[in-house]
């Protein structure tokens, strides 16, 4: 049965399956404290359609989902390489199934694909257009009862999206980000290209115990 979030005898289990001291910290430290992995398992717990996690990194989103007891199919789908490696050699040595993961730039391709799709803390590396066209796509993705789950921060005038701008530029800087940010949604943005393609949407924060101006995007059709 799907627990209602990832225990902490399992997260330390996800953290052993990495390939490096730095990834195991991170995971480990990003799994405990982060309350987006439970947000998504709480909105797609209850099915059983696949997921499309686009922007997977070393695919702790998935890994999460199977410590929890969530068993539906989840494809990672990342541009950086280097972490779609890592997150097939954290699937393998987890002996969980139905995790598959494939590397792709999601501004020109993304998977054929039906069920839930997943969206986190990816959309400020693409231009306002780049983002219309992944967010039109993935909608595209998403089967009748399913749902569209973005973390994102959004542009607004407050010291929370400044600091958020500086977080990502740190995460380049550290060369743990491949780009640098470049646009940040509006909600506006969000509602109209959502809405435009038959999803139902609501936004609400999502700044837990941290000084991120992000937001959950719920968007079901």
């Amino acid at each position: 049965m799907t627990q209602a979030e990832c225990s902490a005898e399992a997260i330390q289990r996800i953290a052993a399956l990495c390939t490096s001291r730095w990834h195991c910290n991170y995971t480990r430290i990003k799994l405990r404290t982060d309350p987006v992995y439970a947000a998504v398992l709480r909105e797609i717990g209850s099915t059983h359609l696949p997921l499309l996690d686009i922007g997977c990194g070393i695919g702790l989103l998935g890994l999460y989902l199977r410590g929890a007891g969530l068993d539906a199919t989840v494809t990672g789908f990342d541009y950086d390489t280097s972490k779609i490696e890592a997150a097939k050699l954290m699937s393998q040595h987890s002996g969980f199934s139905g995790l598959q993961y494939a590397a792709g730039d999601a501004r020109h391709e993304l998977p054929s694909f039906s069920g839930h799709v997943v969206i986190l803390d990816l959309l400020q590396f693409f231009t306002s257009s780049e983002q219309d066209m992944l967010l039109a796509a993935a909608a595209s993705r998403v089967a009748s009862g399913g749902k569209l789950i973005i973390r994102s921060g959004l542009r607004e005038a407050t010291w929370r999206h400044r600091v958020t701008v500086m977080g990502d530029w740190l995460a380049k800087m550290s060369a743990w980000m491949k780009a640098a940010p470049v646009c940040y949604p509006t909600r506006e943005q969000l509602e109209h290209v959502l809405s435009q393609s038959g999803l139902c949407v609501s936004i609400q924060p999502m700044w837990g115990r941290t000084p991120f101006n992000n937001y959950l995007i719920i968007a079901e059709r």
